[in-house]
């Protein structure tokens, strides 16, 4: 145990503690990072400093840092304190991921081209993380592919228990919630048309005052960074209206002549749905791109054992616009 323990951490008395002084190398690895160090810009100045690393040689290289961003034991569990705070680790967890993804190194980056017209639609209501495809038994007669969240598994610990789903359970519920809406579809003309002027008259009136201060030559003036803020605040929810209008035209159009969907349509699955947001054995959230929401009843008995499978034990909805 002593041998395999992380940097950071010492044994005392059969317990495991924080190591003070190798802890403040770990922290300052983390922190380097999301500042924006390279793995081996920190490798490079931990060598030149002499610092020991978990062999006891003061020699680092790009592998080790990138070892001590990814492992989850510095969060804390039953045996190891925390080292680490959460969102320091989720932090630098992303941005090695976000860079790993544009170098093109990582499976996930190449498999991408052979993901479902799911991928990146279907998001977890536990910890906000995306779906992705898992395949178990892979080229076995047994082979299963389940949708879970992207924490099910992370450095072989179970991070997320939201429930599973089959490629044709998530497209049923998507052509539940479109069921819904064809039936419901004075929803799609609930759209006030006093929205845009008056948002125009106060963005006009921010406007003014603006150009008032400025040629007043009042340019550190409070009120006129607060106005500033205010108006680009005013031109972004001006935006979302004319979207939210733009969007709606695009779902009537595409189910035209659609009086009900009895099979999954990628072309129009693409077309009207933003996301779809799963919270654990209740419901999920179907959002259309114009803003409509219906929430689509589920219950779901996740197994944890060797087919990791779903049941699905029936369906409501519940709608909001």
């Amino acid at each position: 145990m002593q041998r395999h323990m992380p940097m950071g951490y010492k044994m005392v008395n059969g317990q495991i503690e924080i190591n003070e002084e190798q802890a403040q190398i770990v922290k300052s690895i983390f922190i380097d990072y999301i500042k924006g160090k390279s793995l081996k810009a920190i490798a490079k100045e931990l060598t030149e400093r002499g610092i020991l690393n978990a062999n006891k040689k003061p020699n680092w290289n790009h592998g080790p840092v990138g070892k001590i961003l990814q492992n989850v034991k510095y969060q804390g569990d039953e045996f190891y304190p925390r080292l680490i705070d959460e969102d320091t680790f989720k932090k630098a967890r992303e941005l090695r991921a976000s860079v790993e993804i544009k170098l093109g190194r990582t499976q996930q980056f190449n498999a991408m081209k052979n993901q479902s017209i799911l991928s990146g639609k279907i998001k977890c209501g536990e910890c906000g993380e995306t779906y992705k495809k898992y395949v178990e038994h892979a080229g076995k007669p047994s082979e299963k592919i389940k949708w879970k969240c992207r924490n099910y598994i992370f450095e072989n610990r179970v991070l997320c228990r939201n429930s599973f789903f089959t490629d044709d359970e998530l497209k049923s519920i998507f052509i539940e919630a479109t069921n819904q809406l064809i039936k419901q579809k004075k929803m799609l003309e609930k759209i006030s048309p006093q929205e845009p002027p008056k948002m125009n008259l106060e963005l006009r009136q921010t406007d003014n005052r603006i150009k008032e201060l400025e040629q007043g030559g009042e340019f550190s003036s409070p009120e006129l960074a607060d106005l500033i803020f205010k108006r680009a605040e005013l031109n972004y929810e001006g935006s979302k209206i004319a979207d939210h209008k733009l969007n709606t035209e695009k779902i009537k159009e595409a189910l035209t002549g659609i009086n009900a969907m009895t099979e999954f349509n990628e072309e129009l699955f693409e077309t009207i749905i933003k996301q779809m947001t799963v919270y654990k054995e209740t419901f999920v959230k179907v959002e259309f791109i114009n803003g409509i929401t219906f929430n689509i009843s589920i219950e779901y008995k996740r197994k944890d054992g060797k087919n990791g499978s779903s049941e699905k034990n029936g369906s409501n909805h519940t709608a909001s616009s």
